[in-house]
């Protein structure tokens, strides 16, 4: 279960936003996400809160799903399980 009370779907446009995010980001947001390195994009919806913790080197940090990872290029190899993204907040 998500924090929302959604059953996951690993495969799912959706995300998790960080705890420490400073506004909060509420369930049913929806952002495109961009990935730089390649240019793609997708929508995702917020649906879940995550215990990753905001840095200066990420200030915006969301928990994608894999699926949506995939998606926007990102490699399931776990050393390589981050990528930089831009965000435009839909709603």
């Amino acid at each position: 279960m998500t924090a929302s009370g959604e059953v996951f779907d690993n495969n799912a446009d959706t995300a998790a936003t960080s705890l420490s995010r400073q506004p909060q980001l509420p369930f049913g947001t929806r952002v495109q996400v961009t990935n730089v390195a390649n240019g793609r994009s997708l929508v995702v919806r917020i649906n879940d809160r995550g215990t990753f913790a905001q840095t200066p080197q990420e200030p915006k940090c969301l928990d994608l799903t894999d699926g949506a990872f995939g998606r926007l290029g990102g490699s399931l190899n776990p050393d390589a399980g981050h990528i930089v993204v831009t965000q435009t907040v839909l709603n």
